[in-house]
């Protein structure tokens, strides 16, 4: 095996979905550089391979810059060095692209070993358009911040990815029922564990279902294109005959939860059809 730099994906759930080769290379690399040397240990232990004859370097967001050059010194001092993240395929949304990057300043050997990846396993899962998309990686946390995050995405032809916590995945449904009106989404979360669910709908049903069952787990979102007939829905029908059936309150919330719709604009035509009616 040649010496230099492999990034190793590593499962993001099921262990058996290592690969051959990537047991080939963390079996035979001298040097594991990775984010949490806690949780990569484990992952040799249920991999039945020995961590004691390995030296082990710490690598993650706020070290990558001066310890990405210590690692390639190590592997140009002739050793098999493997990167590998906490879970899935390095560099996505992980550390490592100072790190590739320098290899390819300094023409140091790098290739990559792949296996699982969330973002295209969720894609797979979502049922959504797999010809275009676009991967955003996390959504910020704060409400300003997730708001403008999505806002920028909004108009992009493709399917969107993002990666989201549990706990914040009711907030970013919230904002995301008002950006994406209309659009059909998808959570996909615990993928290849006991527990896989990928559920689809619009922002408000998603809110409701997982209101009522709180999320656990690691999660996927995905957000469909829009298309022309996106913010074309003809509700005004339905809303009027809602409203003789039920409170003006209780037909917009219907209709908006119904069509993934704003409830301030539904709101607006409610009043104007209640002055028709």
């Amino acid at each position: 095996m040649k010496n230099g730099i492999y990034l190793v994906a590593t499962p993001i759930g099921n262990i058996g979905d290592i690969t051959l080769r990537a047991l080939e290379v963390l079996k035979n690399a001298a040097v594991i550089a990775c984010e949490d040397t806690r949780v990569t240990k484990k992952l040799f232990s249920l991999l039945g391979l020995s961590s004691h004859d390995k030296t082990f370097v710490v690598m993650h967001d706020h070290n990558e810059g001066e310890t990405a050059q210590k690692i390639i010194d190590l592997a140009s001092s002739g050793n098999i060095v493997a990167y590998v993240s906490d879970a899935g395929s390095p560099l996505i949304s992980d550390p490592g692209y100072k790190l590739a990057h320098l290899c390819r300043e300094q023409n140091v050997y790098l290739t990559t070993i792949p296996g699982s990846c969330a973002a295209i396993c969720g894609l797979q899962l979502s049922g959504l358009p797999t010809d275009k998309f676009l991967f955003a990686g996390f959504i910020p946390n704060k409400d300003k911040a997730r708001r403008e995050a999505l806002e920028k995405y909004k108009d992009v032809a493709a399917t969107l990815i993002f990666y989201e916590t549990a706990n914040r995945l009711l907030k970013t449904l919230t904002a995301a029922e008002e950006i994406f009106a209309g659009r059909e989404l998808s959570v996909a979360r615990e993928i290849t564990k006991l527990y896989e669910e990928c559920r689809s709908g619009t922002a408000a049903q998603l809110i409701e279902y997982y209101t009522a069952n709180p999320p656990k787990g690691e999660i996927v979102l995905m957000v469909a294109p829009p298309s022309a007939d996106t913010f074309l829905v003809d509700y005004r029908e339905e809303l009027a005959a809602a409203m003789r059936n039920a409170s003006l309150k209780t037909a917009v919330k219907d209709i908006a939860g119904k069509y993934g719709l704003n409830k301030n604009e539904v709101y607006q035509t409610a009043l104007e059809l209640k002055n028709e009616l």
